[in-house]
């Protein structure tokens, strides 16, 4: 890109070192340094905003602006060639194919120890689920295909569905619910309050939650000072960081597989997805050669 001496627009132009868009210097500073000069800027744009002036040296000894000794126009010479070799190497670099990261694998393992859940134990089938209470995919999962999937696979014996927490950022009140629903655990209610999470959400905050348990019949002193407590933040905290080990980083998230054990392993189901696609999972686990526990 070539420009004129008094006339930078178009360019990029700063003090014959770096580079930034013209639109980020006044027209004062652009005339000036160009006026200053008095060369023909010409700058190599690069990926990135950058670019920079190549003076040839032969120009910077014939036209010598006043104020400028040789000593100053070799100094700026050799900043210029220093800032060709990086750029150059930031325009190979930006060249290159961009790396992608691989797709998550279709499989997921994570452990289910002494994690809430419903169902026989001798079931051939673990249903892990992610969840967060405030997620409104998951509260449409829970209003909708759980009850399903609960009354043709848990009670009648051939899944066991266990919850993992993984609140998520994006909810700032979710790590309180999901102690909620621990701490209601306590008092045999873990499912009951889960379901009124989800039918109440995203209203989680202390007071309704003191209220949620009241409703359950609670005895509310305990319940209250379990959250005050949060003796559930480090179980919570192994369930995300197990769900970052398999790259989960959404909720609902599933992993349907065999049971045998602690560990379940199998094919992992992201989403509030249709029964069907809970239903043709579960059935092709049931197909399956039982496993040994681990």
């Amino acid at each position: 890109m070539t420009t004129g001496p008094s006339d930078c627009s178009g360019g990029f132009f700063t003090a014959a070192e770096t580079c930034v868009p013209t639109e980020t210097l006044t027209k004062p500073v652009r005339r000036r340094w160009c006026d200053r000069f008095s060369l023909t800027a010409v700058c190599l744009s690069v990926a990135g905003g950058l670019c920079m002036e190549f003076i040839p040296r032969q120009v910077v000894a014939a036209e010598q602006p006043s104020g400028i000794t040789q000593e100053q126009g070799d100094a700026i010479l050799q900043e210029l060639r220093s800032m060709r070799e990086l750029l150059e190497q930031i325009s190979r670099q930006q060249a290159r194919p961009a790396q992608t990261a691989s797709p998550a694998p279709d499989t997921a393992r994570v452990s289910a120890k002494d994690r809430p859940a419903i169902g026989a134990p001798d079931a051939p089938v673990t249903v892990v689920e992610f969840t967060d209470y405030e997620c409104p995919f998951c509260k449409r999962f829970h209003q909708t295909t759980f009850k399903s999937l609960k009354r043709d696979y848990i009670d009648t014996g051939k899944v066991r569905w266990v919850v993992l927490d993984l609140p998520l950022p994006i909810h700032p009140n979710a790590g309180k619910t999901a102690q909620a629903a621990h701490c209601a655990g306590e008092q045999d209610k873990f499912w009951e309050m889960r379901a009124v999470l989800f039918d109440n959400a995203p209203t989680s905050d202390p007071e309704s939650l003191a209220g949620y348990g009241q409703q359950l019949g609670l005895d509310t002193q305990t319940f209250e000072d379990c959250l005050i407590s949060d003796r559930y933040l480090s179980q919570i905290g192994n369930d995300s960081e197990a769900a970052s080990g398999n790259r989960i980083t959404g909720t609902p998230t599933f992993i349907i597989g065999k049971s045998g054990g602690d560990w379940v392993e199998g094919k992992r189901i992201i989403g509030a997805q249709s029964y069907a696609v809970f239903d043709s999972a579960i059935r092709l686990v049931l197909s399956e050669p039982s496993t040994g526990a681990d």
